[in-house]
């Protein structure tokens, strides 16, 4: 213990961002949906998905165009900056079972946004390890039978720590 506070005061605040997305609250995986408080710890994997953190991320983006993942941001607050080229789904992390309407939605949205690709690469993201809507829409996701599905646990809160640019989301998904 003694080693890693040492840890963290040497490397400063890139560190401590890493023990926050990789810290585990004791929850266990599930693949439901959460139906209740979607402000609370969540686990560390998403059953069927890959977490991933800042610096995969970084990496992921970095690739030639046609290979960079797809970006979902499924916070639902009015307004809030994003990771840049995500794509906004307000609600996708909400309802109540993978038989509603959200899902179908989603299953238009990523159809499209794959083109058909069920292996491409996404990655769905909300505030921070403490969010379960990406949790949730990353779940949708897997059950929709996406392999490439990634979740950024770390979120919004990681990604702007580390440093990287934040924006106000332009492409909104206006659930129907």
């Amino acid at each position: 213990m003694r080693l890693l506070l040492a840890l963290a005061l040497l490397a400063g605040p890139a560190f401590a961002e890493v023990l926050s997305e990789t810290q585990d609250f004791g929850v266990a995986p599930t693949a439901e949906l959460r139906r209740g408080e979607h402000a609370a710890p969540t686990p560390l994997e998403v059953p069927g998905a890959r977490t991933i953190g800042t610096a995969e991320l970084r990496q992921l983006l970095r690739a030639p165009s046609g290979e960079r993942p797809l970006l979902f941001d499924v916070i639902s607050e009015d307004r809030h900056v994003s990771l840049p080229g995500a794509v906004w789904l307000p609600g996708a992390g909400l309802g109540d079972s993978f038989d509603d309407g959200i899902q179908a939605q989603l299953a238009r949205t990523l159809a499209e946004g794959a083109a058909g690709d069920r292996a491409r690469p996404m990655v769905f993201f909300c505030a921070n390890p403490r969010c379960w809507l990406s949790y949730n829409t990353a779940l949708r996701a897997v059950r929709l039978g996406y392999t490439g599905v990634r979740w950024y646990r770390g979120g919004i809160d990681a990604w702007g720590r580390s440093g990287g640019a934040l924006v106000e989301p332009k492409l909104v998904w206006r659930r129907s």
